[in-house]
């Protein structure tokens, strides 16, 4: 037997399908860290991260004001911006 959905299904999937769209984790520079932390706090706290990743961007966000770190979901980037922010880093999702 089909399932049939109502408007209060379709508003619910619509909301999970929301909660899927990445959101972007930027990173600001900022004149308190060193670049080795910043390098060293990106790759300890970020998996999909490399070292030689977390150097290009730490450069990028040092000569630029900002970087993308990762685009993933908000509550991925809701955890790695809790775990930056312990470590003095400054950062912001942007949808």
């Amino acid at each position: 037997m089909p399932v049939k959905l109502g408007a209060k299904s379709d508003v619910a999937i619509d909301s999970k399908l929301s909660s899927l769209n990445p959101v972007a984790l930027v990173l600001h520079n900022d004149d308190i860290n060193s670049m080795d932390h910043v390098v060293q706090t990106l790759v300890s706290n970020i998996p999909e991260i490399t070292v030689e990743q977390a150097l290009e961007k730490m450069l990028k966000a040092h000569n630029f004001g900002t970087v993308i770190l990762v685009k993933c979901p908000l509550e991925r980037a809701e955890l790695y911006q809790q775990r930056l922010t312990r470590n003095n880093l400054i950062t912001t999702i942007q949808s």
